[in-house]
């Protein structure tokens, strides 16, 4: 159970008992027992339940029922060839799936191995792990925070970036507040434990993303198009049973032509095909710099709408620069920025100082006079300071700083405060700096700095926008900071309020949503979905991890944590923000691929059973057999599935997984591949005068053919023509023909056909696959599949 950090620290001594000499062995050990250690719970599943998790869902109970039934009736090849399948199924998922383990090892791998601490009276070093509330701790610089703590004494720079989305490092001294997981960037510090373990605002972040979780579009298409099927062609094999025990059909008749309607019921290879499809786009990506760590993360790129984008790091470089150099009346840029430099530290680890040295050098000044004497930042003073002497020799005072700490320093100068309050009401970090002789110090000068934004960010949200495709800021920083960068990348509209969400809550609402922290992150992501949005979440730090975990797809850019990789479905190894637009564009390749095939597949599903129905009211007998449907599923099903390499057009808006219009468009669509294979049927029976045996290989040989036909009238959304198709799926077109007449001129288990009776056959399937290619058009125009 969660517990506040304020009320942790009210349970225990407060400061003034245990400032002095922390707390004793005995009271560690007993708040250890209690609270529990500094780490967080290991919530790992074992391989073993994960893999036969994979055994657990609807198609395998399907395909798991069809092998029982087979070897009920001693078919142990046909029993055998299912589970075949079955196994490659669970095999593929297994090896694809789950990311959330590796991002709480990243959590735990970022916190502090040891840390100094006082127990009875002296310090020593522990194990991070074995903190405990009330336990006094030493802060020293490049070291990391290891649990929450309350600054007794001493200041530090913090660089919390990676926790609070803040790009600036912040000076912390006595009094302040810091978080498992900050850098100490400079200085020196005693603090006290105020929470640990997943009660810290770093182990909050990690059950969030322990518990976040979206069911993918991917688990939720497969499952629905199962049920619907389960619904649909389970009432027709009801029927059909009815049919048979009413017309005396023999049992030894009946539990096969069951067990066939089974097996033509179930889309044994369409979990497969959606994780191949990802794989192969996985692949594509690669290529561009785009990594995508869960693979349902490629196709659930093609139905975003929403890109909820982090500010630092991820539109902005995350790094500080000056921006602007505002002198006072007789002074210029180039020599405020010297002197500040000689009043900055060289090759320290203070981000500000790097900034205006960096900016220094690229403007050189002659006339600057000579550094004698520099001063590092005080904390407690809030300035730097150097002394210099010019070329005459006269010494010269030279402050850096915050402009309230230096005015008092300084003589009077007018317009000095406009100036400052002007370049701070435009969200940078303004710096004062004064120089002259120590009787008479003057300000000469304002350097403002800013985390600019990326180059390519303007361009990346312009492109997205025309994608269909909606970004918004989210960012733990100030409103009118990020209001400012957010005009600079092109993202103009009002700011959300800081504190609670208003409900309900739309994208359309806001532009910019500031002073957010990761609960809020997560919280925003989540409300989106709630509204029907498909939302992308970019980010780069720990603060962003359990919003990444929770969208459709995470995002990490190439700065990020390891943290954020983690969580993120796609890692962008490139700087830059351009593979956002490249994963959008291949998700939404991979998802036309996928609903070829589902509509193949669900096409296919329903005409097989049905056409069992048909038949067995003209025929008396089962026109398929367990063997046929065997052979279709291996020819057609798997065969089928080179359309994951298919050439495709991507739709321009993105797209989303409407089952019913999917199953509309495969209903009308079937009852023309029904057509087709009823005609087949009957000029079998009554034209051709062919015995039930000869019939059944005309039915297969007119599924087989008929499927072909299906699959190159629907792979595009136009006419058939438009698109020429890649060669492995023309490849695995012609095996599948060949098998399946070779199988039939030949009488491998089948009854043999004659080859001018395959040739009409297949002359009739291309007449119907033109006809089908004109009847989709209207179809899919009026259901809005594109």
């Amino acid at each position: 159970m969660a517990v506040d950090p304020a009320s942790a620290v009210l349970a225990n001594p407060p400061v003034a008992q245990t400032a002095m000499s922390g707390l004793s062995s005995g009271e560690a050990s007993a708040r250890l027992n209690k609270d529990g250690p500094n780490a967080m719970p290991d919530t790992s599943a074992h391989p073993l339940r994960d893999a036969l998790l994979k055994f657990w869902a609807p198609v395998p109970w399907l395909l798991e029922a069809s092998i029982v039934l087979e070897l009920f009736l001693h078919k142990y090849f046909e029993a055998a060839v299912i589970a075949g399948l079955l196994v490659f199924n669970a095999v593929l998922a297994y090896f694809q799936e789950g990311r959330a383990q590796a991002t709480l090892a990243a959590l735990k791998g970022r916190l502090a191995l040891n840390a100094s601490v006082r127990r009875d009276g002296g310090w020593k070093t522990v194990p991070a792990t074995q903190l405990v509330v009330g336990d006094l701790i030493k802060l020293s610089l490049g070291g990391v925070v290891a649990a929450d703590v309350h600054l007794v004494d001493g200041s530090v720079l913090l660089d919390q970036s990676m926790l609070t989305g803040e790009s600036l490092p912040i000076e912390a001294g006595r009094g302040a507040d810091t978080y498992a997981g900050a850098l100490v960037r400079r200085g020196e510090a005693t603090a006290q434990v105020t929470a640990s373990g997943i009660r810290t605002k770093f182990g909050r972040t990690a059950e969030l993303v322990r518990t976040a979780h979206v069911v993918s579009s991917q688990q939720k298409t497969v499952l629905r198009i199962v049920r619907n099927l389960a619904f649909f062609n389970g009432g027709v094999i009801l029927l059909i049973a009815v049919y048979a025990w009413m017309h005396a059909m023999p049992w030894g008749e009946i539990i096969p032509l069951l067990l066939t309607s089974v097996l033509a019921a179930i889309p044994v290879a369409l979990p497969a095909t959606f994780t191949l499809a990802a794989a192969l786009g996985a692949r594509s990506l690669a290529k561009l710099g785009v990594l995508p760590t869960r693979l349902s993360a490629v196709d659930e790129a093609a139905t975003i709408d929403v890109l909820c984008s982090d500010k630092t790091g991820t539109l902005t470089r995350n790094e500080l620069s000056v921006t602007n150099v505002r002198p006072m009346p007789g002074f210029d840029g180039e020599h405020v920025l010297g002197f500040a430099a000689l009043a900055s530290s060289d090759g320290g680890q203070d981000s500000v100082d790097a900034a205006i040295r960096s900016a220094a050098s690229h403007k050189a000044v002659p006339d600057l006079p000579k550094l004698t004497h520099f001063v590092p930042f005080d904390p407690a003073r809030k300035i730097s300071e150097a002394t210099a002497t010019n070329a005459n020799g006269a010494e010269q005072r030279i402050i850096k700083g915050a402009f309230t700490a230096i005015t008092p320093l300084t003589t009077a100068a007018p317009g000095a405060a406009t100036m400052a309050e002007e370049l701070e009401k435009q969200g940078f970090r303004v710096l004062a700096v004064a120089a002259g002789p120590q009787s008479s110090i003057q300000i000469i000068g304002f350097i403002a700095l800013s985390d600019p934004p990326r180059e390519d960010s303007v361009s990346l949200i312009s492109e997205l926008k025309a994608l269909g495709v909606r970004t918004v800021m989210v960012t733990g920083d100030a409103a009118e900071t990020a209001k400012i960068v957010a005009h600079e990348v092109g993202l103009d509209g009002a700011v959300c309020p800081a504190g609670r969400l208003p409900e309900p809550i739309r994208p359309e609402d806001f532009a910019v949503f500031a002073g957010i922290l990761p609960e809020g992150k997560y919280d925003l992501v989540k409300a989106f979905q709630a509204s029907g949005h498909g939302v992308g979440m970019c980010g780069d730090g720990a603060n962003d991890a359990p919003a990444l975990r929770q969208a459709q797809i995470g995002i990490a850019v190439s700065t990020a944590t390891d943290v954020a990789k983690s969580a993120a479905g796609v890692v962008l190894t490139e700087a830059g923000l351009g593979g956002i637009v490249a994963a959008v564009k291949e998700g939404r390749v991979t998802f036309q691929r996928i609903l070829t095939y589902t509509l193949n597949s669900v096409i296919k599903k329903i005409v097989q059973v049905l056409l069992l129905a048909i038949g067995l009211i003209m025929t008396g007998h089962a026109v398929l057999t367990p063997m046929l449907m065997v052979i279709v599923m291996i020819t057609g099903d798997f065969l089928a599935m080179s359309l994951t390499t298919d050439r495709v057009r991507p739709s321009a808006m993105p797209n989303s997984w409407n089952v019913g219009k999917i199953t509309g468009a495969a209903i009308v669509l079937g009852l023309c591949f029904l057509a087709f294979c009823v005609l087949i049927l009957a000029v079998g029976q009554f034209e051709l005068r062919l015995g039930i045996e000869a019939l059944r290989t005309l039915c297969v040989v007119a599924i087989v053919f008929g499927s072909q036909a299906t699959i190159y009238a629907l792979r595009a959304r136009r006419r058939m023509w438009g698109l020429r198709p890649t060669t492995w799926l023309v490849f695995c077109s012609i095996a599948d023909i060949l098998i399946i007449t070779v199988l039939a001129s030949r009488g491998i288990a089948m009854a043999p056909l004659s080859l001018s009776t395959l040739a009409c056959e297949f002359a009739a399937a291309v007449v119907y696959g033109v006809i089908l290619d004109g009847i989709k058009i209207p179809i899919f125009a009026r259901l809005g599949i594109a």
